[in-house]
């Protein structure tokens, strides 16, 4: 197995040249920045969520379950995050503008690089290039600076982010991983290409620490715009590709249950 990971690793170069680099800047801000080792906890709890959930979408029993009740299950608790957690603390009278680019540079990054695809029988799959790899890495690179924002500006604040963040990529990583197995990908490039764009929560995460504590606010707002989207107009809409009152339960039960959090201290 390690074998045949590290001979995957030689023919990718340019994504292995990514992780290596992503890797030793790191290691490089955990050891030489003041930024709370908690942050980086967060973010590897969401790498390995990432990877995780990929795995476990490849294993015999997965195979014919439906992913559109997990996906409605996660819109539900992006949306509640995003409106009940986000936006009291982003002052978006003052920073609408950036609410708005967090939503439509999503959608760029969501449309231009399809980051968001279904695995239904009844969507259509675009396929999984490098195109939509770079997607899921640029997603999850935003969703590393949202987790350590959130954290510097309130601890609870972050955890429920990063709650959110892993909901969320789940769905997203076991449709991958599906679209990847269909397209014929073995199995040590699929942990490679998985193992890569996980890297970049920690290294997002890293980065967010240089984000001045005077910014916080309008980045919370960025990042509000960035959940709604996500949570309303891909996630819902991936989940609704046909009506179904179960669909809409599990959309109503992550919504309540991130709304829960709220009273959690």
């Amino acid at each position: 197995m390690f074998r045949r990971i590290a001979s995957e690793l030689r023919r990718h170069v340019l994504f292995t040249t990514l992780g290596i680099i992503s890797g030793i800047i790191i290691l490089a801000l955990i050891f030489f920045s003041n930024i709370p080792r908690q942050i980086f906890l967060l973010a590897s709890l969401a790498l390995l969520a990432d990877v995780g959930s990929g795995l476990f979408s490849l294993l015999p029993r997965f195979r014919g379950i439906s992913t559109r009740y997990v996906i409605a299950f996660s819109a539900g608790i992006v949306i509640s995050v995003a409106l009940f957690e986000l936006l009291p603390k982003a002052n978006s009278e003052d920073n609408w503008a950036l609410l708005g680019a967090g939503f439509f540079i999503m959608y760029l990054i969501d449309k231009g690089l399809a980051l968001h695809q279904c695995g239904e029988s009844e969507c259509e799959v675009t396929g999984m290039s490098w195109v939509a790899i770079l997607g899921m890495s640029a997603d999850n690179l935003l969703d590393g600076v949202a987790l350590a924002v959130t954290y510097l500006t309130e601890p609870r604040l972050g955890i429920v982010v990063t709650l959110a963040i892993i909901a969320h990529e789940i769905p997203q990583f076991i449709t991958s991983t599906l679209i990847m197995k269909e397209q014929g990908y073995r199995l040590t490039r699929i942990i490679v290409i998985l193992l890569v764009a996980g890297l970049v929560f920690p290294l997002g995460a890293g980065l967010g620490q240089f984000i001045p504590t005077a910014a916080h606010q309008a980045a919370i707002a960025f990042v509000a715009g960035v959940f709604i989207y996500t949570g309303a107009t891909a996630l819902m809409t991936e989940a609704h590709h046909r009506f179904n009152w179960l669909v809409m339960l599990f959309l109503l039960l992550g919504s309540l249950i991130a709304l829960g959090l709220k009273f959690v201290e």
